[in-house]
């Protein structure tokens, strides 16, 4: 949305992409934008596979991760994908894997 209101603002997009924000083209803002600006993007379905975990089921997993990884048992703090794999597990019953 940021770098369509940068476009909207008259900027190129070089100065869009200067700026830190993706550029339109490679991440579908462009034509959409130039064909019906950012009330168009507002509308656009996010593609992709349907997420696994419900809102509530994430806010459960982001918390099981605050709390530490020692708290579920783990030898260290460190976080590895195998170790938040395991508590998107213990705390959903949803296998991610």
């Amino acid at each position: 949305m940021r770098a369509a209101e940068l476009l909207e603002q008259g900027q190129s997009q070089v100065e869009v992409a200067r700026m830190g924000e993706p550029r339109p083209r490679a991440c579908g803002v462009e034509a959409p934008h130039r064909e019906g600006g950012t009330a168009a993007l507002r509308r656009c379905v996010a593609s992709g596979r349907p997420p696994k975990l419900a809102e509530s089921q994430v806010e459960r997993v982001r918390a099981g991760l605050e709390a530490g990884a020692r708290a579920h048992g783990f030898d260290s703090e460190l976080w590895t994908l195998e170790r938040v794999g395991r508590v998107v597990e213990w705390t959903t019953g949803v296998a991610l894997a």
